[in-house]
Formats: C-alpha cells, sequence, structure tokens
C-alpha cells in the first residue's frame, strides 16, 4: 500500500511538473508584460488598449477631479502629462486618443463613460470609484463600483472597442468631448442616428507652445440603438466683470431627442438604454487626423462588426509578432522587466495615417492640406531629444524595417515644411527642447545599415539644419554657434540652455561627420567633425566642469554646479544640473578623459558622480554615464556594477516601476538594452559598451533583409571569466561594434555580480 501511494504520488509530482512546464511553454511575451508599469512616479504611461505603434488607444481617464486624497506632488502634477495616475481611484471615462510617456498635457480626448441609473452629465458627479482591474497588451478591463459596470477595453490601429456590461435597468453612455488633458475644448458633434455618433475635438498647444491646433475626428457606433438621446453643453458663467468667465460646475443644459449638431467648448452626447441583467453594449470609435469619413472609413475597415473577443486575440498578436524578436530564459520577473519595457518601446513614434493613405501634412503655413503614403505609414509624435539617444538604435537593431519608415516619415517631414522635425506631435512642429536631434537619429540609422531611405535627400535636409546662419527653426543659436564655436550664454532665459544646446549641437554634428566620412564626402566630414570638437570651448579646468560661457570668452560667476539639482533654473542648462551634463560629449570621451587629467581623475570624477546622488536616473543627457568605465582599461567591472545596482533601485514591475517620465519609451529602452546586456553610447557611434546579461539565454532574431546574421545568442561567462567574447573570441575592451552583432553569432557576457 505504502508503495503504491509512493508511486501514485510521483506520478502525480510528475504530472504537476509537465503541467507546470506546458503552461510555461505556452506564456507569450505579450503575457509578461505589466502595462500598469509607469503609471505612477510621473512615468505617464496608461495601462489602456493599445496596439503597436497606433493612432488609437483606450485609456482609462482618472485625473480630471481628485477624490481619494493624493500627496502634494503627484496632486499639483495630476493635469501635467497623464491621463491615468494609478493612486487616483476616480474614473471619468475612457479616452480614445492618448499620449505614452511624455511630459506636458496633451490629447486624452473622446471620453466615452458608462452609467446606470438616472442621467447625470457633470463628469464631477457621474464619476465613479473601480476595482478589479486588469491589463495585458491590447486589453483592459475593470469594474466601475457605483454603478457595478464591467467595462472592457481592446483596439487596433486607428479604431477603439469598448464592451459594457449592464446590469437590469438603465444604462447611459455619455460622450464628453469637454474632458482632456489639451489646452483646447472646442469641439462639433452630431447624433447620426440611435446608433452612431460622429464630430470631431479640438487639440493642440503641447507644452504650452504657440504652434497650430488641429482636429481629430471619430465616428462611434453603438451595438445597440438607444431608447432615447441628445446632446449636452456645459455653460460659462459670466463673474460681472467684464470679459472674464469662468466655468460654472453646476450649469449643464441638456438637449434631449430634438437638438442632434452642436459646437462649442465643452460638449457631449448622451445615449440612454433600457438594460436587462448581464446585457453587454459594446461601442466602437474611428478615429481620423484628416476627416469624419476617413474616421468611419477606419471604423468599417478594421472593425466592420461588433467582435470583442477576436479584436483582442488580434491586438495581442500582433504584439506577440514583435516581442518575439528577443527571446529569452530567465526568471520570470526580468521577462515582465524586459518584455514591458520592450512594450512601451513600441508605442511612439504612431502612425498618424488612415487605411486610406491619407494624412495632414506638416507645412510651416499650417494649411489643412492632406498627403498621401502611396502603401507606407507615416508616423508621428517624434520626442528626439529623448528617443535618438537610445529608442531609434533599439528599433534599428530588432526593428529595422519600422525605422527605416520612421525615417522616411521624417524626410517627409522635411519635403512639407522645408526642415526635419524637432519634437513633431500630429504634423505639428512643437519646437520642444534643444539641439538637433533629427540629424543624430537619422544619421545614426544610415550607419548602423538601414539604408533603405532616400540618403541624399536625407543628407541635404541634414545640412540645411547644420549649416543655415538665419530663421533656424532647428539651430536658432546657430549663428552665434558657428561663429564661437559654442552657444553664449548672454542672451539666454533661465531654461534656454546655453551649455546644453551647445553639447546637442555638438552630438549632431559628430554624428552628421560620420555620415559624411560613410558617404565619402571627407570636406564636409572634416567640417563637422571638427565643429564638434567645439565642446572644448566649454571645459572649465578649475572646476572640471562644462560650463556657461559669455560672448566675451569669460566665466559668469557666481558658479554653482550643483544649481539645476531640483530642476530649479540653471543658467546654461536645461533640466539638469552641470554634473547631469559634466560627461555629455558621449562621441569623444576619450577626448574628455584627457582634458579631466587622465584615466584615475575620470574614474574619481565619474565615481563622484554617484556617490554625491548628482546622477539622475530620469534625465536623458546622463543616462549613458553608468556605461562610460568602460573606456578605462581594467575598470569595465563597475559599469556592470553601476548598471545592475540602477535597475534594482530604478525598475521594477509596479506602477513606480520606471525612473520618472518614461519619455515616449526611452527610460524603457535603457532598460531593454541594459538586461541585454549592450548599451549603444553615441548617435553616430556604431559602440555599444557592454556590461552584464540579466538571462540565462537572450536569442534576438535579425531581420536578414537589413542584416547579413540570422540570430544573435548572448550568454552569460563562467563566474571566473572577466572578458566578453565575440564568437569564441576574447574583446580586448568592453565594446562590441553594430556591425559585429548584426552578423550574428554568439556573445558571451559578464555574469551578473551576486
Amino acid at each position: 500500500m505504502k508503495a503504491l501511494l509512493t508511486i501514485t504520488l510521483s506520478l502525480f509530482a510528475l504530472s504537476s511538473s509537465t503541467l507546470s512546464l506546458a503552461q510555461e511553454q505556452q506564456q507569450s511575451p505579450a503575457d509578461f508584460v505589466n502595462p500598469f508599469v509607469g503609471t505612477s512616479n510621473f512615468g505617464a504611461t496608461h495601462p489602456g488598449a493599445q496596439y503597436p505603434h497606433a493612432l488609437t488607444s483606450v485609456a482609462p481617464f482618472n485625473v480630471a477631479f481628485e477624490h481619494e486624497k493624493l500627496n502634494k506632488f503627484e496632486k499639483d502634477a495630476a493635469w501635467n502629462s497623464r491621463v491615468y495616475i494609478h493612486e487616483n481611484k476616480f474614473l471619468t471615462g475612457f479616452t480614445h486618443v492618448n499620449l505614452s510617456g511624455v511630459g506636458c498635457p496633451e490629447l486624452g480626448v473622446i471620453n466615452i463613460m458608462p452609467t446606470a441609473g438616472d442621467l447625470e452629465l457633470d463628469a464631477q458627479k457621474y464619476g465613479s470609484t473601480y476595482s478589479d482591474e486588469h491589463a495585458k497588451p491590447g486589453y483592459y478591463q475593470t469594474t466601475l463600483d457605483k454603478y457595478d459596470i464591467k467595462a472592457e477595453a481592446t483596439s487596433t490601429l486607428r479604431t477603439g472597442l469598448s464592451r459594457y456590461t449592464f446590469n437590469a435597468g438603465q444604462g447611459n453612455i455619455i460622450l464628453n468631448l469637454g474632458l482632456g488633458l489639451t489646452n483646447e475644448t472646442g469641439g462639433s458633434l452630431k447624433i447620426v442616428s440611435d446608433h452612431e455618433i460622429e464630430g470631431s475635438r479640438t487639440v493642440g498647444t503641447f507644452c504650452y507652445n504657440p504652434q497650430d491646433v488641429r482636429p481629430v475626428y471619430f465616428v462611434a457606433r453603438f451595438s445597440k440603438p438607444a431608447k432615447s438621446l441628445g446632446t449636452f453643453k456645459k455653460m460659462p458663467k459670466f463673474t460681472g466683470v467684464e470679459g472674464e468667465w469662468m466655468q460654472n460646475n453646476d450649469s449643464i443644459k441638456s438637449y434631449p431627442n430634438y437638438r442632434h449638431v452642436m459646437s462649442g467648448d465643452n460638449i457631449g452626447a448622451y445615449m440612454r438604454f433600457d438594460t436587462e441583467a448581464k446585457q453587454q453594449i459594446e461601442v466602437k470609435v474611428g478615429i481620423s487626423y484628416v476627416s469624419i469619413e476617413n474616421a468611419r472609413q477606419n471604423l468599417a475597415t478594421e472593425q466592420p462588426t461588433f467582435a470583442f473577443d477576436e479584436t483582442r486575440s488580434k491586438a495581442k498578436k500582433a504584439w506577440n509578432a514583435l516581442l518575439s524578436r528577443i527571446e529569452v530564459q530567465g526568471s520570470d520577473n526580468n521577462k515582465t522587466l524586459l518584455y514591458t519595457g520592450l512594450y512601451h518601446s513600441l508605442i511612439h513614434p504612431s502612425i498618424i495615417q488612415d487605411v486610406n493613405g491619407e494624412y495632414p501634412i506638416m507645412s510651416q503655413q499650417h494649411t489643412a492640406q492632406v498627403g498621401n503614403t502611396q502603401g507606407k505609414n507615416r508616423y508621428s509624435v517624434y520626442s528626439l531629444w529623448d528617443t535618438s539617444r537610445n529608442l531609434h538604435p533599439l528599433l534599428s537593431l530588432l526593428y529595422p524595417e519600422i525605422q527605416s519608415q520612421m525615417v522616411d516619415s521624417a524626410l517627409a517631414m522635411y519635403q512639407e515644411s522645408g526642415w526635419l522635425p524637432k519634437w513633431e506631435l500630429l504634423s505639428m512642429e512643437t519646437q520642444t527642447m534643444v539641439g538637433d536631434p533629427a540629424t543624430a537619429m537619422i544619421a545614426d540609422t544610415y550607419l548602423r545599415g538601414v539604408d533603405t531611405f532616400d540618403i541624399e535627400q536625407a543628407y541635404r535636409a541634414m545640412q540645411k539644419s547644420a549649416d543655415t546662419l538665419n530663421n533656424n527653426p532647428i539651430r536658432p543659436e546657430n549663428q552665434d554657434y558657428l561663429t564661437l564655436g559654442y552657444v553664449p550664454v548672454d542672451d539666454e532665459e533661465p531654461y534656454d540652455g546655453s551649455v546644453s544646446t551647445s553639447l546637442e549641437y555638438y552630438v549632431a554634428d559628430f554624428a552628421l561627420g560620420s555620415l559624411a566620412n560613410a558617404l565619402g564626402h571627407e570636406q564636409d566630414a572634416l567640417k563637422y567633425l571638427t565643429r564638434a570638437q567645439g565642446y572644448r570651448h566649454l571645459f572649465d579646468n578649475d572646476t572640471g566642469m562644462l560650463r556657461p560661457k559669455k560672448r566675451s570668452g569669460e566665466w559668469p560667476t557666481p558658479y554653482d554646479p550643483e544649481l539645476g539639482r531640483n530642476f530649479e533654473p540653471a543658467p546654461g542648462y536645461i533640466e539638469g544640473n552641470a554634473w547631469n551634463y559634466r560627461f555629455y560629449v558621449p562621441f569623444d570621451i576619450p577626448g574628455m578623459i584627457d582634458l579631466l587629467g587622465g584615466d584615475s581623475r575620470f574614474i574619481d570624477a565619474l565615481n563622484a558622480t554617484f556617490a554625491t546622488n548628482n546622477f539622475d536616473m530620469g534625465n536623458e543627457p546622463d543616462i549613458t554615464y553608468p556605461y562610460l568605465f568602460n573606456y578605462v582599461s581594467g575598470q569595465e567591472h563597475q559599469t556592470a556594477l553601476n548598471v545592475q545596482k540602477l535597475m534594482a533601485q530604478h525598475f521594477t514591475d509596479q506602477p513606480a516601476g520606471l525612473p520618472g517620465n518614461d519619455d515616449a519609451g526611452t527610460m524603457s529602452a535603457w532598460l531593454v538594452f541594459s538586461m541585454l546586456g549592450i548599451y549603444p553610447v553615441s548617435p553616430g557611434d556604431m559602440d555599444y559598451a557592454t556590461s552584464s546579461t540579466a538571462f540565462d539565454k537572450v536569442t534576438v532574431h535579425l531581420d536578414q533583409a537589413y542584416y547579413p546574421g540570422k540570430t544573435l545568442l548572448i550568454t552569460p561567462l563562467a563566474k571566473d571569466q572577466k572578458q566578453p567574447m565575440l564568437n569564441n573570441k576574447t574583446l580586448t575592451n568592453g565594446f562590441v561594434t553594430h556591425q559585429q552583432l548584426t552578423q550574428g553569432g554568439s556573445l558571451k557576457l559578464l555574469a551578473p555580480v551576486e
């Protein structure tokens, strides 16, 4: 009997083990993604239903009103840049055009909210707490506590689909065009029938910059005809002071059953239904930046029927097709971190063209002209000050076919407007941040071997940005820069950042010079590479800092290298202080080492940056610093130690699991590279600094249309091995080139430090 029991238990254990293995094998990359990462700590991501690089997403909107007490820091930032804050549990609807991981308020509009019972049209009153949240790529679910309504969302490239499960009684679905993150409030709508609403909503003025505004068009269709319907408007209230108006939260005028066309600020519409217990009503919304007709065509093409589960399945399949370019073996926690980071890296830039290829062109005259992509993708949301550093190199390595079309889009913007993009949004140039990042991004892309775009046109566009003296929107300080070799501090406002701007120009000029070399333009190469060395004008021997300089060549005093540490205005620097920019010449770290007095002094200065808490993981200019130890022989282990420490400190699978704003995927791209064990040191430089890999095995599937290799295998070295190896040959320093990696083969890196 005992023997029989032992055999039975053994068989059970074997069966359980086999089942566990089968379950593990069934898990796809998308199953490991946690969309809630970055929804706290100012990460500015959202957990909504998102398709890769999509024009549309369906996100829970919970920042309009404070319900549960937020800490002051969160409350002050509630309207900063996010449609969703994890700590706030008061939901006022689901928005259909959203940004992920950006630092300024925009979009978060076309808001739809299900309610039950008597009709209430004030969002602060009809909003609800919510619970039972779940999210995976292409899917979001929650329960609205006030109404016991289960709300689900999924999406396609250009459409969103929501499914609401009601109880018996009266169900309402409210379309509120007044709510949003954007600084605009205007819109228009028309109730077409008892199951369709069309209209538009104005968006624009990103980061409060006075660029053009643009309408986003929509068509919303309901799976069940409404029993009654109507429009409403939030009315302004005259305060008695001439010319001064304010919103009156208690004054919402409804127009039931007869006034079905409306335009103006803070308008909306509603549909009312008699519902049975567990009855589901679906709402699909087509979006376009061209016209209502195109929004309707997008809807008809991508969601001809109401098929929620099928749409959700297609979204997951689309994510897995991209996420599976990297296969890993290791802990589930590390898989979650990696695939979530890769997920966030594949949201922006996002497409803007409709299914017929039409999109709003980028024009300096802000006309409403329409272009056609002729079968290609047209991308938008170019946060290039951030993404040129690592996200676009990541796309070049893993998704060169996508990166190539992103360059094509940037070149089309040049054709349409006369200039490359800087921080483009919805075919509008926002002029946010400084530098010439499109030059850095495009040159880097070509040098990596992604050469399927018009390089001659690209070269002309980059030269125009680099060489135009006056009326240059990309490099507005170019005349001083080309005359003095740097941007002087004399005329700057607190946030102009003369040092920051100069350093960005040097990075772009290095990338352009490297491209010129590759194209055989030797004189151009000499000119641009010499310009890039201008950073030496800003180096101060006494402080060892790159510091602001007057037009006269004098250093302004007093000077505090830590000023700007808490984002207070710091002359010379943008979003940081002198420490954050101290080594920001990533293309010439050996030159910086010489200026600082040699290897030991460089290592001391680098260590001091971390020891004094002057390294900011959330600040783009210094995110390469942990890898700079590789430039000194014998110090490569410090790179692995620092990268591993920073990943443990700042990246988790929790809502606060990003070190602040994701910056359109830049922080996430840092994590992806760092977990693989390689990092691109500078645009235009094909070296990757190596560190340790976070996995037992990494298989990178290379695109053979662009690269000669089929797969790149990354594994850890044995514990006693201290030098990385490529194809069983020891690498003599801490670097490996992009061209070496894309030949395919085996890369062995340091094992993680325990």
